[in-house]
């Protein structure tokens, strides 16, 4: 009998490596991963190409009505990328200005509406792993796995500045650690679906892991559910 799929949320701090890890369990389980940050990313993206006042309602859902968002196989490397509107937009969507936007974007409650409406669709029948702030706590409440990750902020730093570095020589530590905190407290205090551990959340605290550690650790998570799972059929 093929073992039951579940749902697997990961939410956390940006630069945890959220999306590394759940992109590492979809391959592994054989499932389908949701990148949700980057869905917000885009979002954002396209409000900073249209110019769109962030305080201003009725722009906002003037913007999100023209909004596809997708995601598809890239046949060569085997990732699933976004698309904004029929674009791939993978790239475009960590530039740093938009990392300096998304979490106030990602703060206003039309578009986290928006968000959560196409998530929960994307993941009706289960088999999926999808990351973000809000993903155990709102997104999928009941899903099987709920983990919270966290690191140390001076890791959390060094991580992001090196994703940076290469396409942006430069960017300095300091603007990364002031983009980082600004992201925290953004997150942490908004008041439509603040980013918190929900009860049942396992947390992994991942400063001082591999990425092979990490997902050898959350694997042995899954197993413990699905050997659980067949016991109680």
């Amino acid at each position: 009998m093929p073992k039951r799929k579940i749902i697997i949320a990961i939410d956390g701090y940006s630069s945890c490596g959220k999306s590394t890890l759940a992109r590492q369990l979809a391959q592994q389980l054989h499932y389908r991963f949701i990148d949700s940050g980057a869905m917000y990313r885009a979002i954002t993206l396209y409000f900073i190409r249209e110019g769109v006042d962030l305080q201003q309602p009725e722009q906002v859902q003037q913007a999100l009505a023209n909004i596809h968002l997708s995601f598809e196989l890239d046949e060569k490397n085997g990732a699933c990328e976004i698309h904004l509107n029929g674009e791939n937009v993978s790239r475009a969507i960590r530039e740093m200005l938009v990392a300096e936007k998304v979490s106030e974007v990602a703060a206003i409650r039309e578009v986290r509406v928006f968000a959560v409406a196409q998530q929960q669709a994307i993941g009706k029948g289960g088999g999926i792993v999808m990351d973000g702030r809000d993903i155990g706590t709102v997104v999928f409440p009941k899903a099987e796995l709920k983990i919270f990750m966290t690191a140390d902020p001076a890791v959390r730093v060094l991580r992001r500045f090196e994703e940076l570095y290469p396409s942006n020589p430069a960017i300095t530590l300091d603007e990364v650690r002031a983009n980082i905190e600004l992201r925290d407290y953004i997150d942490t205090n908004r008041e439509e679906s603040p980013l918190r551990r929900a009860e049942d959340a396992r947390l992994l605290d991942n400063s001082n892991l591999s990425r092979e550690e990490q997902l050898q650790k959350v694997l042995g998570w899954v197993s413990q559910l699905e050997n659980a799972s067949d016991k109680s059929a």
